[in-house]
C-alpha cells in the first residue's frame, strides 16, 4: 500500500479556486490509479475525480465536470486536484485515494486513503 498525505485545503469564497495536492510514498506510484473523493457532513463519501496509472485517462463526476481537473506528476509522486468556480456545495473533506489498478470509481475500488483536507466554500 502507499501512504497518502493531502494538503491545500482551506476557506475560499464562492467562485474562487483551490488546488489540492496529494503526496504519495512508494516507488511504483506511476502505476497506481489515483482518485479524489469528498464527504460533506451527514453525507456519504462520493467520487470526485480519478486518473488511471497505466493510461492516464481521467474520470470526473458530473457535478464537477468543467470546474475540477485532476492531474499527476509521477516524478514528484503527487496528484493534484485543481478546483475552479467553487460553489458552497463543494464544501467537504476531500480525500486522496490510491489503488494498484483502475477498477472503478467507487470507494471500494480504492485500497489506500489519506486522512483528508477540509475545503470550505463561503457564499
Amino acid at each position: 500500500q502507499v501512504q497518502l498525505v493531502e494538503s491545500g485545503g482551506g476557506l475560499v469564497q464562492a467562485g474562487g479556486s483551490l488546488r489540492l495536492s496529494c503526496a504519495a510514498s512508494g516507488r511504483t506510484f506511476s502505476g497506481y490509479a489515483m482518485g479524489w473523493f469528498r464527504q460533506a457532513p451527514g453525507k456519504e463519501r462520493e467520487f470526485v475525480a480519478a486518473v488511471s496509472g497505466r493510461t492516464g485517462i481521467t474520470y470526473s463526476a458530473n457535478s464537477v465536470k468543467g470546474r475540477f481537473t485532476i492531474s499527476r506528476d509521477n516524478a514528484k509522486n503527487t496528484v493534484y486536484l485543481q478546483m475552479n468556480s467553487l460553489k458552497p456545495e463543494d464544501t467537504a473533506v476531500y480525500y486522496c485515494a490510491a489503488n494498484r489498478v483502475m477498477t472503478g470509481t467507487s470507494t471500494i475500488d480504492f485500497g489506500s486513503w489519506g486522512r483528508g483536507t477540509q475545503v470550505t466554500v463561503s457564499s
